[in-house]
């Protein structure tokens, strides 16, 4: 399904200072827009949490072309307990291999032009030692181009890879996975590893790609489980709902409107997989009018970082943040 197309991956952080070291400095990666909620999102987009939180969209570029990284932060909850879940993001780029080393951001060497590290919570990523993809089709001629028609957007697909290479989530049965990647959500497997029991999966092949990885065990997803988000047209989230209940699949949140303050409603509908990984389709339409790029993102995300003072309350009060 070529008008499906990968957005981004839910993390929790507990630190936004720290954290946003680890994406802009390390990763090399730009604020794209950051927004703050007096309350819980109806979609549970922060997690089972009713209070104050905020979202900041970081990644290589528009969310029209890249993959990117949603970081959920609730304030007042200083740490998530991490399951066997979440298993790494791939990001193929030379720079953030060297931005590492000259930050002594911890590294280590697990294979030929491949480091893992962590961001902050402990979230394992794995930087390939390669140059970076561009970020960009520079060629393009933007005054001829529709980003909102549908057919513009599949041939765009074709002029440039994502540095964002693929997303790696832990199963408990491969094969009942491959079904329901495929079969119910229109995903094409282009790479199967016996050995290593996993396979790599997606809508495009020049999109970030979905691995799954066998854990020959139960998936715990602890505190920490994330989300991967995709897009379709408006018009599929219906059968795709229908579709998912005919065949007595989990729906966490049957489909539903969003509202940002001062920006698009988009429609939403949050699925499970067979164990239990959230997964979000919103429509393509109204997200692509949602996710542009704010060009005061990183003003936002460091006033409230600033204005965030419950670092300093908990310490006066010799107290801790929650743990998740």
């Amino acid at each position: 399904m070529a008008l499906r197309r990968a957005l981004h991956f839910v993390f929790k952080v507990g630190d936004r200072t720290k954290t946003a070291v680890f994406y802009r400095d390390v990763l090399g990666m730009k604020i794209l827009r950051h927004e703050e909620f007096e309350e819980g999102c109806k979609a549970t987009c922060n997690g089972p949490y009713d209070g104050k939180w905020s979202k900041t969209m970081v990644g290589f570029g528009p969310e029209d072309e890249h993959f990117v990284a949603e970081l959920t932060y609730n304030y007042g909850v200083g740490e998530y307990h991490l399951g066997n879940d979440f298993l790494g993001l791939t990001v193929q780029s030379s720079q953030a291999v060297s931005n590492a080393k000259r930050l002594g951001w911890p590294l280590t060497e697990v294979g030929e032009a491949l480091y893992l590290t962590q961001a902050p919570g402990g979230y394992p990523f794995y930087l390939v030692d390669k140059e970076q993809p561009p970020t960009e089709p520079a060629v393009l001629n933007s005054s001829v181009l529709n980003k909102n028609d549908f057919s513009t957007n599949l041939w765009l697909d074709h002029w440039f890879t994502d540095p964002v290479q693929k997303v790696c989530l832990g199963v408990s049965d491969l094969q009942r996975s491959i079904h329901y990647w495929t079969t119910l959500l229109g995903m094409t497997v282009m790479e199967k590893n016996e050995e290593k029991k996993t396979v790599l999966m997606g809508f495009t092949d020049t999109q970030c790609k979905l691995e799954l990885c066998d854990n020959s065990g139960t998936v715990d997803h602890g505190t920490a489980f994330g989300r991967i988000a995709f897009s379709c047209p408006r018009e599929q989230l219906t059968d795709l709902e229908a579709l998912i209940k005919k065949e007595n699949q989990k729906i966490l949140t049957p489909l539903v409107s969003l509202d940002t303050p001062g920006k698009a409603t988009v429609e939403v509908v949050i699925l499970a997989d067979p164990d239990g990984h959230e997964i979000c389709f919103v429509g393509d339409e109204a997200f692509r009018q949602l996710s542009k790029v704010d060009p005061n993102g990183n003003e936002l995300l460091d006033k409230a970082v600033a204005e965030d003072k419950s670092d300093e309350w908990f310490a006066k009060h010799n107290r801790q943040k929650a743990a998740a």
